[in-house]
């Protein structure tokens, strides 16, 4: 299941939001969203997680939660 991450703090690695669903079981890729000129995050990225249980496991575990200052949405991403 592909999982849509907004209201990502700038400053958020992929390394970090990895991690963060890690928590929830394997995750498949996890990707920031990079502005093509700048290079910097534009706030949002997407995971994909293999097992739909884990999916929403982690949507419901993580939506809402403080992580590098902001309270960030996670929700499953519109294919």
């Amino acid at each position: 299941m592909k999982i849509l991450v907004r209201n990502l703090d700038r400053s958020t690695t992929e390394a970090e939001l990895l991690a963060l669903f890690e928590a929830s079981g394997s995750v498949q890729s996890c990707t920031i969203v990079n502005d093509k000129e700048t290079g910097l995050s534009k706030g949002f990225g997407f995971v994909e997680m293999p097992k739909p249980g884990d999916s929403k496991a982690a949507i419901k575990s993580l939506n809402g939660k403080q992580v590098g200052g902001n309270k960030i949405r996670v929700k499953k991403a519109d294919q």
